[in-house]
């Protein structure tokens, strides 16, 4: 007890604590006391996975006769016409031998596509002369009469036919009811109860041995998990499709509810063989097993083309003495549904499901126990995990946590498969992958602040965000000297010398900072730059190592752009408080660099050197000439493409013989208005006709520019204009701008 209260209570009181709080929680919603729709979400994901995982056995008694892509094809567009109808029943029955035939079609109206009735009235008005006509359509009567020749093909066959129940009208002919609230002698059976039907014309009921409810039943995601076996019509109890087509395979003399002491149990089919009993939740209600993927060569039930039937092609051994289905899983007559195991599961095979169900004599059912169960997993494996992961090294609490799950799921999956128990399995995993992941943040809680402080130890002297890459993945990066292709940046703010003049010390140690801290933000922390230095007031960044980016140079204008625009609302600050105004330069270019651990015995850094280098910070430099606020290299311009670029100059540096373009990043092309554009392109323009010593059409044109936004560069080549008039240059001139220093 001294050891609990001095050594492992103080240590894993807390998480123990915390464990302990979330297996409650669980509990509670394992036994019902608060709901939870992510909860929800994943029982019914896990339910559909159970489903999948479990190997579909194909099942010759149910065949599935599919007016697929292919029939319509063939046969023609559908609804089909009732004498097709009348030979694809004739086929089944009298051919092929086909036990019971169920149709997941309705037949809510008349058949009048023969032409009869339009002959008929010919024949007593316009035609009614006609010597014989009316002799020669009484013969053709019967034979035209396609609801007739359907009703004929059904009559004393196993046929029974669909029917939708709907909110809206009544329509058609019920079938007669599997039972009665007379019969139930007052005992309450709860059952869906629609307003309306639309049922099958009276000569096809009639002829038919029964017809049942083919309206699929979905939750509130609109998947199919569940269907009604019976619904409430008035007084009667109408059998789903399943179920009547079941009863008619199985000869059943009745379908009769049996009550329990918790109120109705179970449908019972008497049969002349024995009893089937159909277990049925709250609403005539129960669950459907889905087996394979659904739709032909889903592995549970054979599919055969309903065009193969009526050309006699199809296999007979198939079809002998097998309830066939009649259905469609041509995407066009809209009978796919979404189910667990399918998105889209063809709404045919629902009811071969379930008719499978009720022939073999297995449900899956979630029986009371189901409850005590879930709820002493729950809290034996809570209790367990929550007192173990606190003092176990992550390695061991990894295995534990993996283990707890594994067992859980193969417990759930075992109960399903093997005994047809539904346990719902959601809370206990939501709550192996808490415990599990608390203890491991909270494991790892004081590892992070030893290595947040080892960074910013680092970052002293190397930039921090270099550490954090490398404590993350010490094997991939190193300090070594390397070659390779970067972006670097310098920004330098102008005037500094007359700000200092003009400010206090601690309110220029404020000014200094805050822009620094701004401009440090924005390379750091929106593009991902290594921030190398400050010297003085200047900034000094690159991109590209030790993080290699492919698009390294769109990363240093994007952030250019930005610093700009931070440096904009620092200066509205700035100026409200008395101070002077700030204004920025940035110079960025692209290329070849040495990157690495560079510097003395005494002061060493992670830096980048070479020609490619000390280009951006002439860059930076020559913005004030140009009145430029960025100025970039061509190479950084090929590099990132996907900004606008208003050219400033070429130029040929000292010591360097081949000449080098200078532009400006105006805006990203998606975000740049037409405007602007339009404004870019004059001036490319205006600076070709500057080049080809057209000073005339030069001036008007850069004249027009300066007029519309006065910048200093229209300026600048506005007095280079007057400039060349007053001293021409001479004839090797090639509109490259000399500098005679560094």
């Amino acid at each position: 007890m001294s050891r609990w209260r001095s050594r492992l209570l103080p240590r894993y009181g807390a998480r123990w604590t915390l464990g302990l709080l979330l297996t409650l929680a669980a509990a509670l919603h394992v036994w019902a006391f608060y709901d939870s729709d992510a909860v929800e979400r994943l029982e019914g994901f896990l339910s559909g996975l159970r489903m999948r995982v479990e190997q579909p056995v194909l099942d010759p008694r149910i065949v599935i006769v599919d007016i697929d892509e292919k029939s319509l094809a063939q046969v023609g567009r559908f609804p089909w016409s009732r004498d097709i109808q009348a030979d694809l029943v004739t086929r089944l029955t009298k051919h092929y031998q086909a036990a019971t035939i169920g149709f997941d079609i309705s037949f809510p109206e008349a058949d009048n596509s023969s032409g009869y009735k339009v002959l008929e009235k010919l024949s007593r008005d316009e035609l009614k002369d006609v010597p014989g006509l009316k002799s020669q359509l009484a013969l053709l009567e019967e034979r035209m009469d396609y609801d007739g020749l359907f009703a004929r093909a059904m009559q004393g066959q196993p046929v029974v036919l669909g029917y939708s129940v709907s909110e809206r009208h009544t329509k058609g002919m019920l079938p007669a009811p599997a039972f009665t609230v007379d019969q139930l002698d007052g005992r309450e059976v709860a059952a869906y109860e629609p307003d309306g039907y639309e049922a099958n014309i009276a000569r096809l009921q009639q002829a038919a041995r029964g017809a049942g409810i083919f309206t699929a039943l979905t939750d509130a995601d609109g998947v199919i998990r569940s269907s009604t076996l019976l619904q409430r019509i008035g007084n009667g109890y109408y059998p789903s499709l399943s179920l009547a087509t079941a009863a008619v395979y199985l000869n059943a003399s009745a379908i009769t509810p049996v009550f329990a002491q918790g109120g109705l149990d179970e449908i019972v089919l008497f049969t002349p063989a024995r009893a089937v009993a159909v277990p049925v939740g709250y609403g005539l209600v129960t669950t459907v097993q889905f087996r394979g993927k659904g739709g032909p060569g889903g592995g549970a039930f054979r599919y055969v083309p309903a065009v193969d039937v009526l050309t006699g092609a199809a296999d007979a051994a198939l079809l002998k003495g097998a309830i066939v289905l009649v259905g469609t899983t041509a995407p066009g007559l809209k009978d796919i549904r979404v189910t667990p195991v399918n998105a889209e599961y063809p709404g045919v095979e629902v009811h071969a499901n379930l008719i499978k169900s009720i022939l073999d004599g297995r449900f899956k059912s979630r029986p009371d126990f189901a409850l005590a169960i879930e709820f002493l997993q729950v809290l034996g494996i809570g209790l367990a995990l929550t007192f173990a992961l606190a003092v176990l090294s992550p390695l061991k609490s990894i295995v534990l946590a993996s283990a707890a799950l594994c067992a859980a799921a193969l417990f759930n999956y075992w109960m399903y498969a093997s005994q047809d128990i539904v346990l719902n399995g959601a809370s206990l995993m939501l709550l192996i992958i808490a415990l599990f992941l608390v203890n491991l943040v909270w494991g790892y809680f004081f590892e992070v602040r030893k290595g947040k402080a080892l960074v910013s130890r680092f970052g002293e002297y190397v930039a921090p965000e270099l550490v954090a890459e490398m404590a993350e993945d010490p094997g991939k990066y190193n300090m070594d000297g390397d070659s390779r292709i970067l972006s670097v940046m310098f920004a330098d703010v102008r005037g500094f010398t007359t700000i200092s003049e003009g400010l206090a010390p601690k309110e220029l140690r404020e000014y200094i900072n805050l822009y620094l801290t701004a401009m440090s933000e924005d390379i750091r922390d929106s593009h991902r730059g290594t921030l190398d230095k400050y010297i003085g007031d200047a900034v000094m960044a690159f991109w590209g190592a030790p993080v290699h980016f492919p698009d390294h140079a769109s990363r240093a204008v994007a952030t250019a752009l930005q610093m700009q625009a931070s440096a904009a609302r620092l200066n509205q600050q700035f100026v409200a408080r008395g101070w002077p105004a700030l204004r920025i330069g940035i110079g960025v270019n692209t290329g070849l660099m040495h990157v690495g651990d560079m510097g003395s015995a005494i002061r060493r850094a992670y830096t980048v050197m070479g020609d490619a280098v000390n280009l951006a910070a002439r860059l930076e430099g020559v913005t004030k000439l140009y009145g430029a606020d960025i100025a970039v290299g061509e190479a950084t311009r090929t590099a990132a493409p996907e900004f606008l670029y208003r050219e400033l100059d070429r130029v040929r540096v000292k010591g360097k013989n081949e000449p080098v373009a200078l532009f400006e990043p105006v805006v990203r092309r998606d975000a740049a208005e037409g405007a602007i554009v339009e404004e870019v392109a004059q001036w490319d323009q205006a600076l070709a006709m500057f080049r080809a010593r057209d000073w005339d059409s030069a001036e008007a044109a850069i004249g027009q520019l300066f007029a519309r936004r006065p910048l200093g560069l229209y300026r600048l080549y506005l007095d280079r204009i007057a400039q060349f008039r007053r001293d021409p240059p001479g004839a090797n001139w090639d509109g490259v701008t000399n500098f005679d220093t560094k």
